[in-house]
């Protein structure tokens, strides 16, 4: 038997202890340290048996992990990547990849320098409900793909901020924490199909809270191939048509397993997500005419324990990266113009649409 590979987590904040609890569920691999400067992180550290250290710099200089998962706020993710593949160990990091596209392409060089494999944790990549509405996408069930509604509301209670201040302030907001998880979910849905986001117009507002960064936002997409879609988001809002409270993937959150959080719509027919309700007619396509409905069948998977796995097979170079530091970028420029497009109250081109090499 091979011996489980050993994980060190930088941050044990909201997503690092996502990621001990699956660590510690793991057969394939264990956890190796905990890199957090926060004082109750001693008591996670002692409660899991590894050492605590305050610095990334720190533990790499006195441990030889064979992978790193970066659960750091976003602003440390490219420096605290880096300096990982400079001692030549493969890292996940957190979404979003970067803060800017220029700290993202500082990343991106540095990985195809170094040689040693990124993977970026956009978990819903792994998850068996978008496995299933991607194949019968990619089938052409629906047809030519028209129309896309997307909905993230959600109410994060005030404790999520007071235990993270940096959340209130510019780099963050839920457009970069929680808006990119959409755009990232849409391009792994339809790009097959419709090809890249090639436009986005959006609006913001945060009048709710009060923050620097918005707390609500409404984006129009357009797809290479025609397609248009429509996103709205909001941190402040009660409702059950998220993602989260919708796919029951993550069982933290109230689970509405009727409601959907996407509708996509085509010649042919429309999916709803994740309920996987397919619709269609029989005969000619009509509005007087009735839908038959069927209800897709989809396999149970925890994303975030898939994307362990997953992890593991590339610390062990037996599979790529399902989401690249590159791929990543792409789902970061995206929802970076969605933020320029509110702030100019304008249509923002995405300019690597153009150039898919970029």
């Amino acid at each position: 038997m091979t011996r489980p590979l050993r994980i060190a987590l930088a941050g044990a904040g909201t997503a690092g202890r996502v990621h001990l609890d699956r660590i510690a569920e793991s057969d394939a691999c264990c956890l190796a340290a905990l890199v957090d400067p926060a004082p109750d992180a001693h008591g996670l550290a002692a409660r899991a048996g590894v050492a605590l250290y305050r610095e990334l710099g720190e533990m790499l200089g006195a441990e030889r992990p064979d992978g790193v998962i970066l659960a750091t706020p976003n602003t440390l993710h490219v420096a605290g990547a880096i300096e990982c593949l400079q001692h030549g160990i493969p890292v996940l990091i957190e979404k979003p990849v970067a803060g800017t596209l220029t700290d993202a392409e500082v990343l991106i060089d540095a990985q195809q320098r170094a040689g040693v494999p990124v993977l970026v944790g956009h978990h819903r990549r792994h998850s068996a409900i978008l496995d299933a509405a991607r194949e019968a996408i990619g089938e052409g069930r629906l047809g030519r793909l028209v129309a896309i509604s997307g909905s993230a509301v959600f109410c994060k209670p005030d404790a999520y901020f007071d235990e993270a201040p940096w959340r209130r302030r510019q780099g963050a907001g839920p457009v970069l924490l929680n808006m990119i998880h959409e755009v990232d979910t849409l391009r792994a849905l339809v790009g097959a199909v419709a090809g890249e986001i090639v436009e986005v117009q959006a609006m913001v507002t945060s009048a709710t809270r009060g923050f620097e960064v918005e707390d609500s936002a409404v984006v129009g997409l357009r797809f290479a191939a025609g397609a248009l879609a429509s996103l709205v988001l909001s941190d402040c809002a009660t409702g059950p048509h998220s993602w989260e409270q919708t796919s029951g993937e993550n069982r933290r959150y109230d689970h509405h397993a009727d409601d959907d959080c996407y509708h996509i719509a085509g010649t042919c027919g429309s999916l709803c997500v994740p309920t996987m309700r397919l619709r269609h007619y029989e005969g000619e396509a009509s509005w007087w005419l009735p839908l038959v409905t069927e209800r897709l069948p989809v396999l149970e998977r925890n994303p975030l324990s898939a994307q362990l796995a997953h992890f593991c097979e590339v610390i062990q170079r037996r599979a790529a990266p399902l989401v690249s530091a590159q791929d990543a970028t792409r789902t970061l420029e995206v929802t970076l113009a969605i933020t320029e497009s509110a702030r100019g109250g304008r249509p923002v081109a995405i300019h690597s649409a153009a150039n898919p090499s970029a």
